[in-house]
């Protein structure tokens, strides 16, 4: 009999149509399950309604900043959360790790190298969601 495997649940926020689209499009290959918002607002609220697996979100966006990490971070504390924004700097990258994203990057990314961090950030993820860490 096969055991069903848990597709991972990420809410993609970016209010770039395109490069939602674009986003979704690679991690649907990955195999994620996948919920999307275009703005901080849209995303709290998804939070607030079903907690994902792991939040790819943009930064400067309608909503967003580092407050918009913060409310997200109280409403799900053990959630990774990765932040992408393309007007990042050391200052900003430092108030958005302190204000509880799990990892930055600067726009343009590398695909690659989000996959790669979120599948990391995932399987760390379980292992303390499961109690194996």
């Amino acid at each position: 009999m096969a055991v069903a495997v848990k597709r991972s649940v990420v809410l993609v926020v970016e209010d770039d149509k395109e490069m939602r689209n674009l986003l979704c499009d690679e991690l649907w290959s990955e195999g994620y399950q996948l919920r999307e918002a275009k703005d901080g607002d849209e995303a709290f609220q998804a939070v607030l309604g079903a907690i994902p697996d792991l939040i790819l979100t943009d930064l400067r966006m309608p909503a967003g900043g580092a407050d918009y990490i913060s409310r997200l971070r109280t409403v799900a504390p053990q959630c990774p959360i990765i932040v992408m924004t393309a007007f990042g700097d050391a200052k900003a990258k430092a108030e958005v790790l302190r204000a509880g994203a799990t990892a930055y990057f600067d726009k343009p990314v590398r695909i690659t190298e989000i996959k790669n961090r979120m599948k990391t950030l995932l399987a760390d993820h379980r292992q303390v969601s499961h109690g194996t860490a």
